[in-house]
């Protein structure tokens, strides 16, 4: 029986060799852009997009498509490295974050980040890049640094919305990843000074995240917050108080108790 079974998968082996397979050719970037393009127009509400506005959402080129519409179309389409460049370079606000949904962060490059970072026109796009492709890439603490001094107001952001970011996902032990995070913190001191409310609230929000991670890391971040506090300028007082909230609330010491242990 198991002769005549070894038989009969090869019969089936040199009849499947011998048919020839037909694969369905790929579509080229461009044509699959046009395509997203018009998914996009075809899903589009007037009501989404009179709504951006109650977000501070700022947008030349908008369709109004949900983010959640967004997030399905991305997986529908899966990673698609050269897909994503070609859907940032039409401008479109929505194409744009469907870029982050389907780039791969495994070829993301520095010069990349930089390239997209300049032209953050919003804090959807660039928060949507931030917490969904480039905290997945080797090179996000290096961008951090490098961001965290900017002069325009988006890309200063992201240096703080990648920190959030990468607090959040980053999942090695607590232990081991500490002094990455420890050194970011002069950053969000320094930065707290900045009055647009685009940073400031980046700032807080990646304060907040660093404290998440660590009763070590919490304590620092609340020494950090104090000392804000403690400053003469507003919008280092606002990030300290906010701040300082979440991270001495009960729900974060339970969570880092259980971390802990």
């Amino acid at each position: 029986a198991a002769a005549k079974e070894r038989q009969t998968a090869k019969k089936r082996a040199k009849k499947s060799a011998a048919k020839p397979r037909t694969v369905a050719p790929r579509r080229s970037p461009a044509a699959e852009v046009r395509l997203a393009l018009a998914e996009l127009k075809r899903q589009g509400q007037k009501s989404v997009r009179d709504g951006m506005a109650r977000y501070a959402i700022t947008a030349t080129k908008v369709f109004g498509v949900p983010v959640g519409t967004l997030r399905q179309l991305g997986k529908k389409l899966g990673p698609d490295h050269a897909l994503a460049l070609a859907l940032w370079e039409t401008q479109w606000y929505e194409a744009r974050l469907l870029a982050a949904f389907v780039d791969d962060p495994a070829q993301v490059t520095p010069a990349q980040m930089d390239r997209w970072c300049r032209t953050f026109d919003n804090w959807a796009v660039c928060d949507t890049a931030c917490f969904h492709l480039f905290d997945r890439t080797p090179h996000a603490f290096a961008q951090i640094r490098k961001w965290a001094n900017a002069k325009e107001e988006f890309v200063k952001r992201a240096a703080f919305a990648l920190l959030a970011s990468v607090a959040l996902h980053d999942k090695e032990s607590a232990g081991a990843s500490d002094g990455a995070f420890l050194r970011c913190l002069p950053l969000c001191e320094r930065a707290a000074t900045d009055e647009r409310n685009f940073v400031k609230k980046a700032v807080s929000w990646a304060l907040r995240g660093v404290g998440r991670r660590s009763i070590a890391l919490n304590a620092e971040a609340i020494a950090v917050a104090h000392r804000l506090i403690e400053s003469p300028l507003p919008a280092a007082r606002w990030v300290g108080r906010d701040a300082l909230k979440e991270l001495i609330s009960p729900a974060v010491a339970q969570r880092l108790a259980k971390r802990s242990t």
